[in-house]
């Protein structure tokens, strides 16, 4: 599985408060097998459901707060 970090730094907030993050869907697939993960105080990472949207060319991960972390996918 390919993987990509990013910080929370890279999270937008929307606006319903939420906050996102968007990849382009040639970069990561059309998400049906995408896990997110965030890293934790241990420096771990723990799988987390995230809501996804999709948009045109674009899935977005949806949580409450920015947090640093990354996602898997099939190449």
């Amino acid at each position: 599985m390919a993987q990509k970090t990013f910080s929370k730094e890279d999270f937008v907030q929307n606006n319903e408060k939420e906050y996102q993050l968007g990849f382009k869907v040639n970069e990561v697939g059309k998400g049906s097998n995408l896990i997110v993960e965030r890293l934790n105080e241990k420096g771990e990472y723990e799988i987390v459901q995230s809501p996804l949207r999709k948009l045109n060319d674009q899935i977005f991960i949806i949580w409450d707060s920015p947090f640093n972390g990354r996602i898997l996918f099939d190449v």
